[in-house]
Order: structure tokens, then sequence, then C-alpha cells
């Protein structure tokens, strides 16, 4: 039996089609070809897919003079693995502490109804030194050079470091992001409070100077359980706080996006050792995202609806 060559097609459709196993013996099981399981491994360890890979399949259905660009990461678990490359041990805002995995920095565009990720980086400090903001950086000189206008660039207190506002504002781009209660700002010149410590009995919205930065305004939003969220804005004309509150709400896109590509895309599910091999199944799982949200947008069908319809057939032949 003679090897047939792994390929991206195959692969991405193997991530959509799976329900569980996602290993190279369960695609060599299944694949309508003769492949042993070393030819996936062997694809997976010497292809060479980029994130630029992604733009190619993303490009197509982004707006870029609207919406909005949504920066943040996200953790995927490998509680697991010992050898395994890329992991290390990390906060993740899913399990609320430190465990051991491969940290992504994502770049997610959105008009309200669809969610396109465009953008994508492995943060491995071990290999190129850089830090989270800077891959967040990088991706937004890229995103200009890609020709987008976003309506707002959206990020949660991480992203919103003095370096990443000002990296924004040259591009002559609006940006609403989170604050950390502790960050200072100024209501007075040369007198600095912490942006909790507004007066916020007095109105919603307050206009400010962020200390290193520059005049913006600062609002507090209160959830229902109580949690306290400091957001702000270079667009000293929204002065609104339920139009500006409405704007913040989308950065949540992001969250649906990562939750998805881990339950529908088994992005989490390779287990290789090899970086390259990690590398190339996150992309894969990237287009295999923007597959499922072509058709979502096509269709209307959910993510989750497309998973269950490819297996709806054989689960009515057993039970018949």
């Amino acid at each position: 039996m003679q090897d047939q060559k792994c390929s991206v097609d195959l692969y991405v459709d193997f991530l959509i089609a799976s329900q569980k196993q996602y290993s190279g013996v369960e695609l060599s099981r299944v694949s309508p070809k003769p492949m042993a399981h070393d030819a996936v491994s062997r694809w997976l360890s010497t292809e060479k897919l980029t994130p630029g890979t992604l733009w190619e399949y993303s490009q197509q259905l982004v707006e870029s003079t609207k919406g909005y660009l949504i920066i943040d990461d996200t953790v995927l678990d490998k509680p697991y693995a010992r050898n395994m490359a890329l992991t290390k041990k990390q906060y993740s805002g899913k399990h609320h502490k430190v465990v051991q995995g491969i940290d992504i920095v994502n770049h997610l565009w959105s008009d309200g109804e669809k969610y396109v990720p465009v953008d994508f980086r492995v943060y491995d400090p071990d290999c190129d030194g850089k830090t989270k903001n800077d891959h967040a950086r990088e991706m937004i000189h890229t995103a200009e050079k890609r020709g987008f206008k976003p309506l707002y660039v959206l990020m949660d207190a991480w992203y919103t470091c003095v370096d990443n506002l000002k990296a924004i504002a040259r591009k002559s781009w609006q940006w609403i992001g989170a604050l950390k209660c502790n960050r200072l700002v100024s209501l007075v010149q040369g007198t600095y409070i912490p942006v909790a410590g507004l007066d916020w009995t007095a109105k919603p919205v307050h206009k400010v100077w962020l200390k290193a930065y520059g005049f913006v305004l600062v609002s507090k939003i209160v959830a229902t359980n109580g949690d306290i969220t400091y957001i702000a804005t270079n667009d000293l004309s929204l002065t609104d706080y339920e139009t500006l509150k409405n704007h913040n709400a989308y950065r949540w896109n992001i969250e649906t996006f990562h939750r998805a590509i881990k339950q529908c895309c088994g992005i989490e599910r390779c287990y290789s050792v090899k970086e390259r091999s990690q590398r190339n199944h996150i992309l894969c799982a990237f287009l295999a995202f923007i597959k499922l949200e072509w058709q979502r947008i096509k269709t209307g069908l959910s993510w989750y609806q497309q998973k269950w319809s490819i297996v709806r057939s054989a689960v009515t032949a057993f039970l018949t």
C-alpha cells in the first residue's frame, strides 16, 4: 500500500468532521484514499504553513473599512504535556489559574454578525523573545497594510498598555479598551489618581488625561453579578454611556470565537511533541473555523449544528 500524501484540504475537512479523535492514526483510518498514519505525521512536521495563509482564506469574508478589530489571547489546554513544544505554565482566564498550555494571540474581525479570524501569533518568548503585546502591535501594523480601517479596535486590560494605544492612535484609528482599576488618570494637571477613585456618582463618563498617553473618556460598567469593568476610549465624541457600553460589548465576540474553535475544530487536540506539527495543526484549525463560518453565513446553521449534521445520518442508520 502506497502512502497517500496528506494535504491542507484533507486535514481541515478532517478537523471539521471528526467529533473527538483528531490524531493522524484516526485520519488514516477514515481517509477515502489509503494513507498510513506516518504520512499524516510526516506532513504535519514538514509542511510550512504560516499565519499569512489564514488571511488568504479569511479576506473574502471581511469588509476592511467596517466593523471591529478585536485583540485577545487564549490558552490551549495541554495538562498532560511534558516535552511538547510551545507549552509552558501560564495563566488561563478559563480556569482562573496557571495551567500548562500553548498561548495564542488572536486578531478577530467582526461586524457584529460575522466572526472572522484574520491573524494570530503563537506566544513563544523562549524562541523569539516577544511579549504578547509585541505580537499585538505586529498584527495591528499588518492589519493597516492589508487596508483595514476599523470602526474601533477593541481590547481587554492586558492589551491597553501605552505602547499599544499609541500604535493604534498613530494610524488615526479609534480604540475602546478595558483598564485595570489602578491605571492612573488626571482631572487636574499634575495630580493623578487611580481610575477607580473617580467620582462615579457624579456622571457615568469622565474626560481625563491617561498617564503617559493623553486625553481619553473613561466609564465604569457594573455587571449584573457585581463585577466592575473600567473602559476607556480615545474617541472623545463618544460621550453617551450606553453607546460606549454597546460598542465595548462587541469585544466578547472573540470569546465566542475562542470557545467555538476549541469545541468544533479540535485546536487543542494535536498530540505531536514537535513544534512545526503544533503550528501547522493550529493553522489548520483556524482554516476549519473559516470554513464553518462561511457555511454559517450562507445557510444560517450554527457551527455546532454543522458538526452534528455530519454524524446525524450515521446515528439514524444505527438506530434503524
